[in-house]
Protein backbone atom coordinates (compact mmCIF):
# COMPACT_ATOMS: atom_id res chain seq x y z
CA UNK A 1 0.00 0.00 0.00
CA UNK A 2 1.35 3.41 -0.91
CA UNK A 3 1.90 6.18 1.58
CA UNK A 4 -0.31 8.46 -0.49
CA UNK A 5 -3.09 5.86 -0.54
CA UNK A 6 -2.96 5.58 3.26
CA UNK A 7 -2.77 9.35 3.67
CA UNK A 8 -5.79 9.96 1.47
CA UNK A 9 -7.67 7.03 2.98
CA UNK A 10 -8.27 5.35 -0.37
CA UNK A 11 -6.67 2.04 0.63
CA UNK A 12 -7.20 0.07 3.83
CA UNK A 13 -4.26 -0.36 6.16
CA UNK A 14 -3.16 -4.01 5.91
CA UNK A 15 -2.50 -4.02 9.65
CA UNK A 16 -6.22 -3.48 10.32
CA UNK A 17 -6.96 -7.15 9.67
CA UNK A 18 -4.56 -8.06 12.51
CA UNK A 19 -5.89 -5.60 15.08
CA UNK A 20 -8.31 -8.15 16.62
CA UNK A 21 -5.39 -10.52 17.21
CA UNK A 22 -3.29 -7.70 18.65
CA UNK A 23 -6.12 -6.67 21.00
CA UNK A 24 -6.52 -10.30 22.08
CA UNK A 25 -2.78 -10.51 22.79
CA UNK A 26 -2.96 -7.35 24.91
CA UNK A 27 -6.01 -8.73 26.73
CA UNK A 28 -4.19 -11.98 27.53
CA UNK A 29 -1.12 -10.05 28.72
CA UNK A 30 -3.33 -8.03 31.06
CA UNK A 31 -4.97 -11.05 32.69
CA UNK A 32 -4.67 -10.59 36.46
CA UNK A 33 -3.23 -14.05 37.16
CA UNK A 34 0.09 -13.13 35.50
CA UNK A 35 0.50 -10.36 38.08
CA UNK A 36 -1.43 -11.46 41.18
CA UNK A 37 -0.37 -15.12 41.19
CA UNK A 38 2.64 -15.25 38.86
CA UNK A 39 4.23 -12.11 40.19
CA UNK A 40 4.90 -10.26 36.95
CA UNK A 41 5.84 -6.80 38.22
CA UNK A 42 2.99 -4.33 37.74
CA UNK A 43 5.38 -1.76 36.33
CA UNK A 44 6.07 -0.46 32.83
CA UNK A 45 8.88 -3.02 32.30
CA UNK A 46 6.74 -5.80 33.76
CA UNK A 47 3.75 -4.97 31.58
CA UNK A 48 6.02 -4.81 28.52
CA UNK A 49 7.38 -8.24 29.43
CA UNK A 50 3.84 -9.64 29.69
CA UNK A 51 2.95 -8.25 26.26
CA UNK A 52 6.23 -9.51 24.82
CA UNK A 53 5.80 -13.03 26.22
CA UNK A 54 2.26 -13.35 24.83
CA UNK A 55 3.30 -11.83 21.49
CA UNK A 56 6.28 -14.20 21.37
CA UNK A 57 4.01 -17.23 21.73
CA UNK A 58 1.70 -15.96 19.01
CA UNK A 59 4.67 -15.33 16.74
CA UNK A 60 5.92 -18.86 17.45
CA UNK A 61 2.50 -20.21 16.45
CA UNK A 62 2.71 -18.28 13.19
CA UNK A 63 6.34 -19.22 12.54
CA UNK A 64 6.97 -21.56 9.66
CA UNK A 65 3.46 -21.28 8.25
CA UNK A 66 3.82 -19.73 4.80
CA UNK A 67 0.20 -18.50 4.86
CA UNK A 68 0.92 -16.58 8.08
CA UNK A 69 4.19 -14.98 6.96
CA UNK A 70 2.67 -11.63 5.88
CA UNK A 71 0.22 -11.52 8.83
CA UNK A 72 3.14 -12.19 11.18
CA UNK A 73 4.94 -9.16 9.74
CA UNK A 74 1.79 -7.05 10.21
CA UNK A 75 1.52 -8.22 13.83
CA UNK A 76 5.11 -7.15 14.38
CA UNK A 77 4.25 -3.75 12.90
CA UNK A 78 1.36 -3.42 15.37
CA UNK A 79 3.73 -4.29 18.21
CA UNK A 80 6.13 -1.58 17.04
CA UNK A 81 3.32 0.93 16.52
CA UNK A 82 1.94 0.31 20.01
CA UNK A 83 5.31 0.43 21.76
CA UNK A 84 6.28 3.58 19.83
CA UNK A 85 3.04 5.24 20.93
CA UNK A 86 3.53 4.16 24.53
CA UNK A 87 7.04 5.62 24.60
CA UNK A 88 5.97 8.91 23.07
CA UNK A 89 3.03 9.14 25.49
CA UNK A 90 5.39 8.61 28.41
CA UNK A 91 7.57 11.49 27.22
CA UNK A 92 10.38 9.79 25.33
CA UNK A 93 11.71 12.24 22.76
CA UNK A 94 11.91 11.63 19.03
CA UNK A 95 15.67 11.23 19.12
CA UNK A 96 15.49 8.34 21.61
CA UNK A 97 12.44 6.47 20.28
CA UNK A 98 14.33 4.71 17.48
CA UNK A 99 17.13 3.57 19.76
CA UNK A 100 14.69 2.28 22.36
CA UNK A 101 12.55 0.58 19.70
CA UNK A 102 15.62 -1.32 18.56
CA UNK A 103 16.15 -2.58 22.10
CA UNK A 104 12.48 -3.55 22.44
CA UNK A 105 12.62 -5.51 19.17
CA UNK A 106 15.76 -7.27 20.39
CA UNK A 107 13.93 -8.11 23.61
CA UNK A 108 10.99 -9.57 21.68
CA UNK A 109 13.35 -11.59 19.48
CA UNK A 110 15.17 -12.86 22.54
CA UNK A 111 11.94 -13.98 24.13
CA UNK A 112 10.85 -15.75 20.95
CA UNK A 113 14.14 -17.69 20.92
CA UNK A 114 14.08 -18.46 24.64
CA UNK A 115 10.46 -19.61 24.68
CA UNK A 116 10.89 -21.65 21.47
CA UNK A 117 13.75 -23.56 23.04
CA UNK A 118 12.07 -23.96 26.44
CA UNK A 119 8.70 -25.08 25.05
CA UNK A 120 10.43 -27.76 22.97
CA UNK A 121 11.68 -29.44 26.14
CA UNK A 122 9.65 -31.80 28.30
CA UNK A 123 8.64 -30.50 31.69
CA UNK A 124 8.62 -26.90 32.77
CA UNK A 125 12.13 -26.52 34.22
CA UNK A 126 13.53 -24.81 31.12
CA UNK A 127 10.41 -22.69 30.74
CA UNK A 128 10.57 -21.57 34.38
CA UNK A 129 14.21 -20.62 33.83
CA UNK A 130 13.29 -18.71 30.63
CA UNK A 131 10.55 -16.83 32.50
CA UNK A 132 12.95 -16.01 35.35
CA UNK A 133 15.48 -14.59 32.85
CA UNK A 134 13.03 -12.75 30.58
CA UNK A 135 10.23 -11.39 32.74
CA UNK A 136 10.44 -8.58 35.29
CA UNK A 137 9.14 -10.20 38.47
CA UNK A 138 7.97 -8.73 41.75
CA UNK A 139 9.54 -9.88 45.01
CA UNK A 140 6.78 -12.43 45.64
CA UNK A 141 6.72 -14.22 42.33
CA UNK A 142 5.89 -17.68 41.05
CA UNK A 143 7.67 -18.22 37.74
CA UNK A 144 6.26 -21.77 37.68
CA UNK A 145 2.73 -20.32 37.49
CA UNK A 146 3.78 -18.12 34.58
CA UNK A 147 5.49 -21.05 32.86
CA UNK A 148 2.39 -23.22 33.25
CA UNK A 149 0.26 -20.40 31.87
CA UNK A 150 2.57 -20.02 28.89
CA UNK A 151 2.50 -23.76 28.21
CA UNK A 152 -1.35 -23.69 28.32
CA UNK A 153 -1.41 -20.68 26.01
CA UNK A 154 0.98 -22.40 23.58
CA UNK A 155 -1.30 -25.47 23.58
CA UNK A 156 -4.36 -23.26 23.00
CA UNK A 157 -2.61 -21.52 20.12
CA UNK A 158 -1.60 -24.87 18.62
CA UNK A 159 -5.24 -25.99 18.34
CA UNK A 160 -6.49 -22.65 17.06
CA UNK A 161 -7.06 -22.61 13.31
CA UNK A 162 -5.33 -20.00 11.18
CA UNK A 163 -8.50 -18.04 10.41
CA UNK A 164 -9.55 -17.99 14.06
CA UNK A 165 -6.05 -16.95 15.11
CA UNK A 166 -5.98 -14.04 12.67
CA UNK A 167 -9.41 -12.97 13.92
CA UNK A 168 -8.15 -13.00 17.52
CA UNK A 169 -10.30 -16.01 18.50
CA UNK A 170 -7.85 -18.17 20.44
CA UNK A 171 -9.21 -21.50 21.69
CA UNK A 172 -9.14 -21.24 25.49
Amino acid sequence: MSFLGRLLGTQPDPKDALRPLWHTAIGIAREPHWYAIGGVADTVPGRFDAVAMVTALIMLRMDGNEALKAPSARLTELFVEDMDGQMRQSGVGDLMVGKRMGKLMQALGGRIAAFREALAQHGDEALVAAVSRNVTLADASDPAHIAAGLRRLAADLAVTGDDDLLAGRIAR
